[in-house]
């Protein structure tokens, strides 16, 4: 992750998990309904933990982490478990996930390391097992008022990184509007893939 993004997040930790987001739930929601009840789920970039909560309380077995071990904390503290402090690159786990959720979080990864992260993902997830990710669009990497990192990428770009990565048995794009934390609206691509059933690596 870019230094001076988990520095903003390390910084703001409190701040951020004050946020109350509602805009993805239908999102979780259908995400939730593609993977077994009880199913093992790996959430990346889980913040305050709010939808860490919502999959707990609907009975799936869920490890979350988060980028900035401040973040982590608080996030701990509100679950009442351990929240793992994990950046992406350190993913070392091999077909151990019905499903990864990432809402918010790859966005920040720059752009020639986003295919790497997304191979570990791959690897990380059972065959057959689903990954969501949102990112907001663009053409070309930059930073927004805060300093922050994002990839920006288009439909097409993403389509290419997410192949190169991995098979995929299916891999859907939707675009919609979301508030940020600096009160912005933004574009967003959310990406919702499938793991190839007899998944073997991309070479």
């Amino acid at each position: 992750m870019d230094e001076e993004t988990l520095r903003f997040y390390r910084g703001n930790a409190e701040a951020y998990a004050k946020r109350t987001f509602t805009s993805r739930q239908a999102r979780l929601t259908a995400f939730l309904a593609q993977i077994p009840s009880g199913a093992s789920i790996l959430e990346l970039g889980c913040g305050a933990g709010g939808d860490t909560a919502e999959m707990l309380a609907r009975g799936f077995d869920v490890r979350p982490t988060d980028g900035s071990p401040e973040m982590a904390d608080i996030a701990s503290k509100h679950l009442g478990r351990t929240v793992e402090t994990l950046l992406f690159h350190e993913l070392d786990e091999v077909e151990a996930y019905d499903g990864v959720w990432a809402n918010a979080c790859l966005l920040h990864v720059p752009r020639n390391q986003l295919a790497d992260v997304l191979r570990l993902i791959w690897r990380a997830l059972k065959p057959a097992g689903y990954f969501f990710a949102s990112f907001k669009e663009g053409d070309g990497d930059g930073r927004d008022a805060l300093n922050r990192y994002y990839n920006y990428p288009s439909p097409d770009w993403l389509r290419a990184a997410y192949a190169e990565a991995g098979k995929w048995d299916s891999l859907s794009i939707e675009s919609g509007e979301v508030r940020g934390f600096d009160d912005k609206m933004a574009s967003m691509l959310f990406v919702v893939a499938k793991k190839r059933l007899t998944a073997r690596k991309a070479s």
